[in-house]
């Protein structure tokens, strides 16, 4: 487990209080989202390679990914409940008013197909608010995820490559 600060997210600040949690957690009973925003790299690292996100990020740079994650506005974290294992993060880029890129959403192998990224997405919609709308450039895999949870397409996007 990392030694960062881990602000856990939630409901509605009643609902919360009732339950003995900060109004910045969700816990579903086996895993817990929360704003993260001293993700430590190393797990960030691990989380991408065992996501298969590793393919296209630079795992081998630590200091680049240091500076994602120190640049994100919004880092959101899956964590089991109990020993907190880091099971996925979402990584986003945002104003809180009117967009939010969401740069990756990235779960572990062995946490797919439980719910673990509908959960981040979740998450981070409710943090960034209703007016805000979320944006993603998904990998090819991850299509049938996103039309599967409903999110609709965008046709007419545009954007400059990286050049390293």
């Amino acid at each position: 487990m990392t030694t960062s600060r881990f602000v856990p997210c939630t409901a509605p600040m009643a609902a919360t209080e009732q339950l003995g949690q900060s109004a910045d957690m969700t816990d579903t009973g086996s895993v817990r989202y929360a704003r993260e925003p001293g993700l430590d790299v190393g797990a960030f690292r691990r989380v991408l390679d065992e996501s298969g996100l590793g393919a296209i990020r630079p795992l081998n740079d630590a200091p680049r990914l240091q500076q994602m994650l120190d640049q994100a506005d919004l880092v959101v974290t899956a964590r089991r409940s109990g020993n907190g294992d880091l099971l996925g993060v979402a990584r986003s880029i945002t104003d809180f008013s009117w967009c939010c890129y969401l740069s990756e959403l990235a779960v572990s192998k062995s946490a797919q197909g439980l719910g673990i990224g509908r959960g981040l997405l979740a998450e981070t919609r409710r943090l960034v608010g209703p007016a805000v709308s979320v944006i993603l450039g998904a990998v090819p895999q991850s299509v049938g995820f996103y039309e599967k949870i409903g999110m609709p397409r965008m046709p007419d996007a545009f954007w400059y490559r990286r050049e390293h």
